[in-house]
C-alpha cells in the first residue's frame, strides 16, 4: 500500500493561489488525473493534473522540458488520448510523476514561471474518459445495499449465503460507460409487473441511481497469474466517482438467472479527475468483518488489508430537479455515507477478480457497486431510499421523488478529510436522465 511521504505534508502550499483555500478538492496534496481539451476546439486530447481551479496541461509541461527522469517518462505517457499507457506504467511512474508536480507546484518552487504557462482554466475545459475502458466489472460491495435489495425481493432470505465468502461481482458493458456529463435517454425493455400475464416492452418508469466508487487497473497480470492480496493495491491507478443508472422495472423480470443486463447496460457515468492511491495514503483506516461473521479466506486476507485496507471517503448523492434548475435554487442532498462501510476492500476485489487468472489490463475499471452505510439516511439508491416506491423523498423544494423523472440531473461527490492531513476531493459526478425516445 502507498505510504506518508513529503507530497501529503499539509504545510504544502502551491502558488496556484486556488489551491491553497482549504476547500478545493484539488489542493497540491491531490494532484488526480483526467483527459482534456479547452472547450469547443479542436484540441487534441491529453493528460491533465488539477491543482486548484486549474489543469497543468501535462503535453505543454513536457514540451517546455519540466520533467527529467521517471516524471517525464510517465509524463511523455499522459500526453496521449487516454491514460492508458502511464496506468500501464504501474504505480512506480505515476508516483514519481505526481512527487515532481508537487515540487513543481510549491510556493517558491524555481519551476513557476514555465509551468504557470502550461495552466488551462478547469472552467475552460471539456473532458473525456480517462481510459479507454477495456473490460467493466461491477462487485456488490455493501453488505447494507445486499440486504437492504434483498429484503425486497426475498424478505425471508434477505442474504444469499455465500455473499460473507465471496466478493461478488458480474460483467458490465464499457461501451456505454460515459464521462461527468453525460445525458441519456430513458432505457427501454421488457417490464412484467405481477399481476400481468405476459411481459411489455415499454420505457422504464423505475429509474434510479447506484452511488459507486470505481476503481481504474493500472498495471495488469498475465492470464493465469493471479495478483496476491499483498501486491493488489499496486495494480489499482486510482479512483473515481460512478453512478451506476438502474432501471428497477426492467431489473426482476430478466436478471434470473443470470443477472444484470438491459437494466443496467443502457449508461454508466464517471468522473473525470482519478485521485491516485497514493493521494489517498492519509485516509487509509482498519478493516474487519463483524464478530461472528465468516473471515476472509487466505487469498483475502492480509495484515497490511486488516491494518488500513479500508478508505474513508465520504459520499453524497444530490438531485436537480428541472424546477429546481428553473428557480436558480441549487440541487437537494438525498444521502451521505462513507466508503469505508464496504464489506470487501478494493485489495480484496483485485484479488477475488484473478484468483482464478483472470488477466486485469490498464485502463479496466471495477466498480464497487452501491455503497449503502448501515442507517436509512446512508442509503445509497432510490429504490433504498423509499422502501422500492413505497415512501416518496420529499425535497426542500416541495417536490417528491419515488424515482427519477425526466429532466432530473444527479450529482455524485466525495471527498476525504481528517485532522492533521489536507481534505482532498473527487469533484463531480453529474448525469442527466432524458425522455425516451418513443
Amino acid at each position: 500500500m502507498p505510504e506518508l511521504n513529503a507530497t501529503h505534508d499539509p504545510k504544502l502550499t502551491s502558488w496556484v493561489e486556488s489551491a491553497n483555500d482549504g476547500r478545493t478538492d484539488f489542493p497540491i496534496q491531490n494532484l488526480p488525473f483526467a483527459i482534456f481539451r479547452r472547450q469547443g476546439s479542436q484540441e487534441a486530447w491529453r493528460g491533465g493534473v488539477a491543482i486548484g481551479d486549474q489543469i497543468v496541461d501535462l503535453a505543454g509541461s513536457v514540451q517546455a522540458g519540466a520533467f527529467s527522469g521517471n516524471a517525464r517518462a510517465a509524463a511523455q505517457a499522459a500526453t496521449e488520448p487516454t491514460l492508458n499507457r502511464l496506468m500501464g506504467l504501474g504505480a512506480t511512474a505515476s508516483s514519481a510523476l505526481r512527487q515532481a508536480l508537487s515540487q513543481a507546484l510549491q510556493t517558491g518552487s524555481a519551476a513557476e514561471a514555465t509551468l504557470k504557462a502550461c495552466l488551462v482554466p478547469q472552467a475552460e475545459a471539456e473532458y473525456a474518459l480517462p481510459a479507454r475502458i477495456g473490460d467493466y466489472t461491477d462487485f456488490y460491495t455493501s453488505v447494507h445495499h445486499a440486504t437492504n435489495i434483498g429484503k425486497l425481493f426475498r424478505p425471508d432470505n434477505p442474504l444469499l449465503p455465500n455473499y460473507k465468502w465471496v466478493p461478488i461481482g458480474y460483467h458490465g458493458r464499457s461501451s456505454s460507460i460515459g464521462v461527468s456529463g453525460q445525458s441519456f435517454k430513458r432505457p427501454r425493455g421488457q417490464v412484467k409487473p405481477a399481476d400481468a400475464d405476459q411481459p411489455q416492452v415499454q420505457a422504464s418508469q423505475r429509474m434510479d441511481i447506484e452511488l459507486e466508487m470505481g476503481l481504474f487497473v493500472g498495471a495488469g497480470n498475465a492470464l493465469g497469474e493471479p495478483i496476491a492480496i499483498e501486491q493488489a493495491e499496486s495494480h489499482i491507478f486510482g479512483l473515481v466517482l460512478l453512478n451506476d443508472w438502474s432501471a428497477r422495472d426492467i431489473q426482476p423480470w430478466e436478471y434470473q438467472p443470470l443477472g444484470p443486463f438491459l437494466a443496467k447496460n443502457f449508461a454508466s457515468t464517471i468522473s473525470p479527475w482519478i485521485v491516485t492511491m497514493e493521494a489517498l495514503a492519509p485516509f487509509r483506516a482498519p478493516f474487519a468483518h463483524p464478530e461472528g461473521d465468516p473471515q476472509p479466506l487466505p487469498y483475502l486476507s492480509s495484515s497490511a488489508n486488516s491494518a488500513a485496507g479500508g478508505l474513508n471517503i465520504q459520499l453524497e448523492a444530490l438531485i436537480e430537479t428541472p424546477k429546481m434548475r428553473a428557480a436558480g435554487g441549487g440541487p437537494a442532498r438525498i444521502t451521505h455515507t462513507n466508503y469505508r462501510h464496504a464489506y470487501w476492500t478494493a485489495a480484496q476485489m483485485v484479488a477475488h477478480h484473478t484468483v482464478n487468472g483472470c488477466n486485469l489490463q490498464p485502463g479496466d475499471l471495477l466498480g464497487t457497486g452501491t455503497l449503502s452505510g448501515p442507517t436509512l439516511d446512508q442509503a445509497c439508491a432510490l429504490i433504498e431510499l423509499t422502501s422500492g416506491g413505497k415512501n416518496p423523498i420529499q425535497l426542500a423544494n416541495g417536490e417528491q421523488r419515488t424515482w427519477l423523472q425526466d429532466g432530473d440531473t444527479v450529482i455524485l461527490r466525495g471527498w476525504c478529510e481528517r485532522p492533521g492531513a489536507a481534505r482532498i476531493g473527487f469533484g463531480e459526478c453529474v448525469g442527466t436522465v432524458l425522455a425516451s425516445a418513443d
